[in-house]
């Protein structure tokens, strides 16, 4: 009916079984992830389940691949990219080889950033093997709760996914693959998101979050596209403005 399909498309619901709870005096998305969480934590006793911030989910020990640790309070004050990914998955591998030089030349370019490499491997050897590649940070592999409660914090429903946090650990975009994919220079870092987009192979996942508007113009003539970006970027500008002020997604 259509009272389901608006369901479906309010939530962004793109596979089944799928878990949403609800804030009922506000309407307002407690937790995406609500399978995880009941599988998480069965007893109930961390409800209502609602999103807890970065730093306290991460808090805890992490890893460098020479072996060191160190706490998650080094994290404070950077950018933060917390990666979900992992060695049997080819996108990930091949996402990881951009990665590792996005984040010299950020790191270079003097900027505060830190990348958190969440996996989703099947062993610690494959997990070991696959961080041994990486210049960053990891959530330990055999701290399963912790990077089971990482997942939940995001709703991350499938990898490679890179999410991009401020210097508070507010996320500025989910899309951190399509953007360093997009912009191999990092000249955007950190990548907040545009109001208008080109479309592009890679960013063309994002036409799956959420009502889109697509406008079609003759691309042989540089002068018209420009001037539909301007035409439609004060439109989308005022409706990400009226989300933002509502604390929603737009």
């Amino acid at each position: 009916s259509l009272l389901q399909l608006k369901l479906w498309n309010k939530y962004r619901v793109s596979n089944i079984p799928s878990l949403i709870f609800i804030d009922a005096s506000t309407g307002k998305v407690v937790c995406r992830n609500g399978l995880l969480v009941i599988r998480d934590d069965p007893e109930g006793l961390e409800f209502p389940w609602g999103p807890k911030p970065f730093s306290e989910v991460v808090a805890g020990p992490l890893l460098r691949n020479n072996g060191q640790t160190l706490d998650s309070s080094a994290l404070e004050g950077s950018h933060v990219g917390v990666y979900f990914s992992a060695h049997w998955c080819p996108p990930c591998r091949s996402l990881t080889r951009v990665l590792v030089e996005s984040y010299r030349k950020i790191k270079e370019a003097g900027q505060k950033f830190e990348i958190l490499f969440v996996s989703a491997d099947r062993s610690e050897d494959s997990f070991k093997q696959y961080f041994s590649e990486m210049p960053w940070v990891a959530v330990p592999y055999t701290d399963e709760a912790r990077r089971s409660r990482l997942n939940r914090l995001y709703g991350i429903q499938g990898i490679p996914t890179l999410i991009v946090l401020d210097s508070k650990g507010d996320v500025i975009t989910r899309q951190g693959r399509v953007e360093v994919l997009n912009d191999i220079e990092c000249r955007e870092f950190p990548w907040h998101p545009k109001p208008v987009l080109e479309l592009t192979d890679s960013n063309a996942v994002q036409l799956n979050e959420g009502p889109c508007l697509v406008l079609f113009v003759d691309s042989e003539d540089d002068g018209e596209s420009e001037a539909a970006k301007q035409l439609i970027q004060p439109i989308a500008e005022k409706i990400i403005a009226k989300y933002k002020a509502k604390e929603e997604e737009a």
